[in-house]
């Protein structure tokens, strides 16, 4: 009978540790839950239970020491624990929500990204260590001064390439091709003088239509620049002059010609008027029209230039605003050597 009692408490111990350990994933039973267990279960069965348990709490009848359930639990209970902690390690908290940004934070974030485009526009046009001769910011000045004369247009078609707002340019651009900008400029060998390609007898020529109040100097940068301005507009434009036998002479320019119209306008049509040089109908307004316009003009400036020395001076004068553009720095290099 002890045998057989000791056996049965045995099996029901079994049975009561595996339902705690299925309870054990369960929420903790409230004070109804435990009230209601109490008042269902059964006199005689909780009899067996005490008895049951008693191998549990001390040695069974052979002298057996029972193992003890509630050790296991605690480790079962403990093991889950880690698991979830190392889950939470692994893979987070999955009912946190990502922290959106708010309108300052983004608002930060735009001013952040505009100011480092801005670094690097500035950076990529203003390159390090890249700048146009000291001389040609005087020559600026200069030119300024001398585009005030209205005489610098030419006569009579008013073409005033030359002094043009978005066109001056090309006046310290051909100086420092020709004289390095150097107003003091002399060649002994063609005898020319100032920052002008020509001779001074050539420059007192024109210099009689600027209707100046003092003897052509071609060592006066003014006088210079008015008589370069002078000369370039009469080459873009045309002029009409009055010969030696007093009648009236229409001199051609560039424009005067449908095919250069075509280069520079994208239009082969021309004005043509009686006693005025003919001119393109459309203005020279875009960028490889007036490159093409600049190139032509230089070497009718500068006689005898090269096809390639007048494309270098198109390239200065299309990166005026850009002298660290490397077309421009090797043109640059080739004119007064690496310290340019």
């Amino acid at each position: 009978m002890d045998l057989e009692n000791e056996i049965s408490g045995w099996r029901e111990a079994r049975q009561r540790a595996l339902a705690e350990e299925a309870y054990g994933q369960e929420p903790a039973e409230g004070p109804a839950q435990t009230q209601f267990r109490r008042v269902v279960v059964n006199p005689d069965r909780a009899k067996q239970r005490e008895q049951a348990t008693q191998p549990q709490r001390g040695q069974g009848a052979h002298g057996h020491t029972a193992p003890r359930r509630p050790a296991a639990r605690t480790q079962s209970r403990g093991s889950g624990q880690d698991e979830r902690t190392q889950a939470l390690i692994d893979h987070g908290r999955r009912n946190v929500r990502r922290r959106r940004l708010t309108r300052g934070h983004k608002i930060a974030l735009g001013v952040a990204v505009v100011a480092a485009g801005v670094t690097l526009l500035v950076m990529t046009v203003f390159r390090s260590g890249a700048s146009w001769p000291s001389s040609v910011s005087v020559v600026q000045s200069e030119i300024t001064t001398a585009c005030q004369n209205p005489d610098v247009v030419s006569e009579p078609d008013q073409v005033n390439f030359a002094c043009g707002k978005s066109t001056n340019q090309i006046l310290w651009v051909f100086s420092l091709m020709t004289s390095g900008d150097n107003p003091n400029f002399s060649d002994a060998k063609s005898g020319r003088e100032g920052l002008e390609p020509i001779a001074p007898s050539q420059g007192g020529e024109v210099a009689w239509s600027l209707n100046l109040h003092h003897p052509y100097n071609p060592d006066n940068p003014i006088d210079s620049l008015e008589v370069a301005a002078r000369a370039i507009n009469n080459i873009v434009g045309g002029a009409t002059v009055t010969g030696s036998n007093g009648k009236a002479t229409v001199q051609p320019g560039l424009e005067s010609n449908p095919s250069n119209c075509a280069r520079y306008t994208g239009s082969s049509s021309v004005i043509s008027r009686a006693g005025y040089p003919a001119i393109c109908a459309e203005p020279v307004t875009s960028a490889s029209g007036q490159a093409a316009l600049v190139a032509d003009v230089y070497q009718e400036w500068y006689v005898g230039a090269s096809s390639v020395v007048a494309q270098e001076a198109s390239v200065l004068y299309q990166n005026s605003n850009d002298p660290g553009n490397s077309q421009v720095q090797a043109i640059l290099k080739s004119l007064f050597g690496p310290a340019a």
